[in-house]
């Protein structure tokens, strides 16, 4: 076929295969969800009454919707930026061509591929306030046990402590390859040159490596945001609502209090805050793009 004389009509056939699941399962939900924020409905009645920006105004008065959004934000604080320095710094001591460093790559990796329930189901063992092993070994070096997840105080740490337990090896992953594709002969000539340890990276490792470290701060951002089962499992919102993110609270709305216009204008919210963040970033990425 010649796609010189392809005319524009023949050519959105071929891109008809990935447009139609796009439409189906991305585009018409979204409009949907979209509709459902403008009206009132319980999820059992078939009658959807139509209430304008009633659901917004008042989601945008309750006290608990401001909560939840700043737990949001200092839940993916706290789990950014320990993830990517934690995943670099393994990279950087795992990253040497020693006997038995395969072993310890795929030992810290494992935790990413297994299920989120499962492994918040092992830590809710581990903070038991009175057996768990997490206060034992606090006992073996004189201090009190904590409440853990029983309190306000400690719940969202402790939920973070999971968090990023989990996502190390993932973020190392990433970091292994970007460490590896470094050419050697840049840290040769910066020996020859007199440069040591710390200089070599910062001025040639961590600056190489700067898209993956974009990259996987885009990734942990939207996904602490998205962050559902470890909570749903070890504190379900508690205690006190202090771990109530914005994805729980939508839970909340939507299955628990049945109230699905509200649950759908959260859901705006939390996809107007993912489209900003990853806005925000592409506008970075292409200025440093456009600086190099």
């Amino acid at each position: 076929m010649n796609m010189r004389k392809l005319g524009e009509p023949q050519a959105y056939l071929f891109i008809l295969p990935a447009l139609v699941p796009y439409v189906i399962f991305w585009l018409a939900p979204m409009v949907y969800v979209v509709y459902l924020s403008f009206v009132d409905w319980d999820f059992m009645n078939p009658v959807k009454t139509f209430v304008g920006w009633e659901n917004y105004s008042r989601l945008l008065t309750d006290a608990k919707f401001y909560h939840a959004l700043t737990t949001t934000c200092l839940f993916a604080l706290g789990n950014v930026l320990p993830s990517l320095a934690g995943g670099l710094f393994l990279a950087l001591l795992l990253n040497r061509k020693l006997r038995g460093m395969a072993f310890f790559r795929t030992v810290i990796f494992l935790p990413w591929v297994t299920p989120t329930v499962a492994v918040s189901i092992v830590w809710s063992w581990i903070y038991e306030p009175r057996v768990g092993l997490a206060n034992a070994i606090l006992g073996w070096f004189g201090a009190g046990g904590l409440e853990w997840t029983k309190s306000p105080d400690t719940a969202l740490i402790s939920i973070l402590i999971v968090t990023i337990w989990k996502g190390l090896g993932w973020t190392m992953m990433f970091y292994l390859v970007a460490l590896q594709n470094i050419p050697e002969s840049l840290h040769e000539a910066a020996m020859i040159e007199g440069a040591n340890r710390r200089q070599r990276l910062m001025h040639i490792t961590l600056p190489l490596i700067s898209p993956t470290t974009f990259f996987l701060f885009l990734i942990t951002t939207i996904d602490s945001i998205q962050a559902y089962d470890q909570i749903n499992v070890l504190t379900q919102g508690g205690p006190s609502g202090s771990t109530r993110t914005l994805l729980y609270l939508f839970y909340e709305s939507a299955f628990e209090r049945f109230e699905i216009g509200e649950a759908s204008a959260v859901a705006i919210v939390l996809i107007l805050l993912l489209a900003m963040i990853s806005l925000v970033s592409l506008y970075v990425s292409r200025r440093r793009i456009h600086y190099l």
